[in-house]
């Protein structure tokens, strides 16, 4: 089976390649505002390392977010466009699952994972995995930090918002790791669209997840 992966969902941009459930290409830039030149060029040369110059695809995954609603569009456009060429599965991953998949399994085994993403508002959006999960508990959460939940138990911090929430959910006793998962990667989120297409887990479109609405409206 041959799986491409993309993610533009937070500051980062990825795309991933997996043939038979191994990672055989990756190519990552770091940078904000990159996903819509970036990505399509990554893709192709993804496709290229998968075999010759558009390969056939059995599955197209990508990241639907939280995350910034440019990098969303480009990302999730380009995998509905390459899946719908090639006939192939679309699968959506969140945020918080690429997050997570990206931590030690033996880790994740012992603690819950909470991805915290910054809107830039002012504001975080919370998913919750419980210990050992691939998938989030339930809907993104958005919420001001000092809103935060006291977690029921050890927790680990994925996100580019970890760093501000850790320290608040610290303050407070809570038993938290702050590990370096803090922008997700297109191999990670593979681990979970892998799941997803054996049936492990329950499937997920690809419609993205922006949680709250664009800052800018059309007038009227």
């Amino acid at each position: 089976m041959k799986l491409l992966v993309l993610d533009g969902a937070l500051a980062r941009c990825s795309a991933a390649g997996f043939v038979d459930g191994v990672l055989v290409a990756e190519e990552v830039a770091d940078g904000a505002r990159l996903q819509p030149v970036a990505l399509p060029p990554m893709a192709d040369r993804v496709l290229r390392a998968l075999a010759g110059p558009w390969p056939r695809l059995d599955a197209v995954a990508v990241v639907v977010g939280p995350g910034g609603f440019t990098g969303l569009r480009a990302a999730i456009s380009l995998a509905e466009g390459l899946a719908l060429g090639a006939g192939a599965r679309l699968v959506g991953i969140t945020t918080g699952e690429a997050l997570a998949a990206a931590l030690p399994e033996t880790l994740r085994a012992r603690r819950a994972v909470w991805s915290a993403v910054d809107t830039r508002r002012g504001r975080l959006v919370l998913e919750r995995l419980a210990p050992g999960a691939w998938q989030a508990e339930d809907a993104p959460q958005p919420m001001a930090e000092e809103d935060l939940p006291d977690p029921p138990g050890p927790v680990a911090l994925v996100g580019d918002a970890a760093p501000g929430a850790a320290a608040r959910l610290r303050a407070r006793g809570a038993d938290v790791v702050l590990t370096e998962a803090l922008l997700p990667l297109a191999s990670a989120a593979g681990l979970v669209a892998l799941r997803r297409l054996a049936g492990a887990i329950p499937l997920r479109g690809a419609a993205p997840l922006y949680v709250e609405p664009p800052a800018v409206r059309l007038p009227g």
